[in-house]
């Protein structure tokens, strides 16, 4: 199935969506094992869902 793509076709977001997983996980472990990776306790995700919860409630709907 061929994707639709637009603009110019440069740069990290017109790559393969699996191309642009596998760059990405090697960013990820790379700050793991730096121990600049953050670490989300339950706490901060449950914020941070109510957060966005928050705002996607606030957006007008489109028409």
């Amino acid at each position: 199935m061929a994707q639709e793509r637009k603009g110019r076709g440069r740069g990290f977001a017109s790559m393969d969506p699996e191309k642009q997983r596998e760059i990405a996980s090697k960013g990820g472990r790379a700050a793991h094992q730096l121990g600049t990776a953050h670490e989300w306790t339950s706490d901060e995700a449950r914020e941070a869902g109510r957060k966005g919860g928050a705002a996607s409630r606030q957006r007008l709907p489109e028409e």
